[in-house]
């Protein structure tokens, strides 16, 4: 399928590894000029040597947090006008809700929920205004599914999943739509980093762990990045005008519910 968007321009936060760096890998691949953001320089650098060398599309970069206002600018000044917009940013790693400052959850919130809201804020009219945009929120299964140990990350993704239920029906008529993908597990650093901080006080092996947290999955496997970067390249294709304010799970059957 033709996803009608190449020459498009794509803002890719979190883009230099993980289901970002897939996302943008996809993108390039149908033909968007895509610029990755991401907090560290030598990570950027190679994923978008690697991923213009693989598309033949050139691909930019810049440092820059999505959680500060001088990141959120630095990003808008290497993409000004985006067409898309994925936010996508990492959790915060497990706990114990009893051990959480004011300032634990203010640093969640602004990974989790105000950085990606304010990207919004900053791009959205312009893309009404062309008619034309897509945006997408990279979440987790957590909203629908929620673990104990990643209080943190459930409260701020399941805010901004409440915001982009009121948003995405203002903008669709527009040409501009707003989703949330919800990834269950996947073989990522983030899942890695998880797995390790759980072995620590569980007292089994990370490769246990890895080995039946992969298992658990009806799919009996973890998902791979590509996965989600292929939905989220249709999401943002010519042809998904029609979808907005929707939470995709992609997680191989893992939540349990109908609905």
């Amino acid at each position: 399928m033709n996803l009608d968007i190449a020459g498009r321009t794509a803002l890719v936060f979190g883009g230099s590894r993980g289901m970002g760096r897939a996302c943008a890998r996809q993108l390039a691949l149908e033909g968007v000029r895509v610029t990755i953001a991401a907090r560290t320089e030598a990570n950027l650098r190679e994923a978008s040597a690697a991923i213009s060398a693989e598309t033949g599309v050139p691909m930019a970069c810049v440092v820059a947090d999505i959680t500060t206002t001088a990141g959120r600018d630095a990003a808008l000044a290497a993409c000004p006008v985006p067409d898309i917009l994925v936010n996508n940013s990492d959790g915060c790693p497990p706990g114990d809700f009893r051990d959480w400052t004011q300032q634990h959850w203010h640093d969640a919130l602004d990974a989790m929920m105000l950085g990606p809201i304010e990207m919004m804020r900053r791009t959205v009219d312009p893309m009404i205004e062309r008619g034309f945009g897509r945006i997408v929120n990279i979440v987790s299964r957590s909203v629908k599914i929620p673990q104990a140990e990643l209080g943190l990350s459930n409260g701020a993704r399941a805010a901004l999943v409440g915001f982009v239920a009121g948003l995405a029906r203002q903008t669709v008529r527009h040409n501009v739509t707003i989703n949330n993908i919800l990834p269950g597990a996947f073989a990522t650093d983030a899942q890695r980093h998880h797995v390790e901080a759980l072995a620590k006080s569980d007292g089994r092996s990370f490769d246990q762990l890895w080995r039946e947290r992969g298992q658990a999955s009806p799919a009996g496997r973890f998902g791979n990045p590509d996965e989600v970067g292929a939905m989220c390249a249709y999401l943002c294709s010519a042809h998904a005008g029609y979808i907005t304010g929707q939470n995709l799970l992609i997680d191989g059957g893992g939540y349990p519910g109908t609905f």
